[in-house]
């Protein structure tokens, strides 16, 4: 039987977030692991159903099944991980969707939910970034160390059209009207993205980026540039015309980051885009809560011309 993966109602913007705690056994030891509740549809059993994959597709990719009616790829986390599971009981499979593709994970089980603060999850030093670029933060719960990880990666790896990629070349010039670059203020809590974006936008002249690494660093330069601005008697928008921000971040997620720039007077006329796996349309209303200008799901760079609009109908209108 299929269980539901949580009744609790989360408000949006609070800067909580639901963790869902898995675990996958290895020889003598139970490694744990956490994903965004809001990512998880449901948990099941192994379908019964599942056929092996094509032997070009083996490795990480343990089968297809058929489930509510649409085929769904089946990744053992522990292989893509690079673990040595051990069976010590029937094993679970998380079913996800974002993306807006729905994908299914292999894993030895799962603990419960916990309800936790983006301020409680650490983001990785430099060195356990260079270690596993599988692992987005750590937080430590009911004495489990727990690894939240980048799914968003796994699929990315398995479909290499799901990741944001720098140009190779021979991208199509965005037509722009303005007599300067947008200065965008952008936070993604990943180092890849961080520069392929910076790339993106940077790549005709047309946008400027600064870029930091969670939400907490966006609010702390927006607080610091207004009081430069202040000082030198100029406008915020000479240094910042809008903020690009991922939503899944320790620290501060981008829903909470939104959230505090529309509620405070001194900032609430910035635009904010939110540029996350988790903008589905059964999650779109929470950006819509939070006041989010505009919503875009990786890897839709289609946000260029958006953010162009955007500040070209604000600066006409000033």
């Amino acid at each position: 039987m299929a269980q539901g993966t949580s009744n609790i109602l989360l408000e949006t913007g609070t800067n909580e977030v639901e963790i869902l705690e898995l675990y996958i056994d290895e020889e003598g030891y139970r490694g744990y692991y956490g994903v965004n509740v809001a990512k998880v549809i449901e948990i099941i059993p192994v379908p019964r159903n599942k056929i092996n994959p094509p032997d070009s597709k083996r490795g990480m990719v343990s089968g297809l099944f058929n489930h509510r009616n649409k085929v769904v790829v089946l990744i053992d986390l522990a292989i893509w991980l690079g673990k040595t599971r051990v069976e010590t009981k029937p094993c679970n499979v998380l079913i996800t969707e974002f993306n807006n593709v729905v994908t299914a994970f292999l894993v030895s089980g799962v603990t419960r939910i916990h309800r936790v603060t983006w301020q409680d999850i650490k983001p990785l030093d430099g060195y356990m970034e260079n270690v596993s670029d599988a692992v987005t933060g750590v937080i430590e719960l009911e004495k489990n160390l727990v690894f939240l990880l980048d799914l968003e990666k796994a699929i990315a790896e398995l479909n290499p059209e799901l990741a944001l990629k720098a140009p190779a070349g021979g991208s199509v010039p965005l037509e722009f009207n303005l007599d300067r670059p947008i200065r965008v203020l952008h936070a993604d809590d990943s180092n890849v993205i961080r520069h392929n974006v910076r790339i993106r936008l940077e790549e005709n002249g047309h946008f400027t980026v600064h870029s930091v690494g969670n939400g907490e660093e966006a609010w702390n330069y927006l607080v610091n540039v207004r009081e430069e601005a202040l000082a030198q008697g100029s406008s915020l928008s000479d240094f910042v015309d809008i903020v690009l921000t991922d939503i899944e971040m320790p620290g501060m997620d981008g829903y909470h980051l939104c959230k505090r720039i529309k509620e405070a007077p001194e900032f609430k006329d910035v635009p904010v885009v939110l540029f996350s796996s988790l903008i589905t349309e059964k999650l779109i209303h929470k950006g819509q809560s939070v006041g989010a200008d505009g919503q875009f799901s990786k890897p839709d760079l289609s946000l260029m011309s958006f953010m162009r609009d955007l500040i070209e109908r604000k600066l006409k209108a000033a």
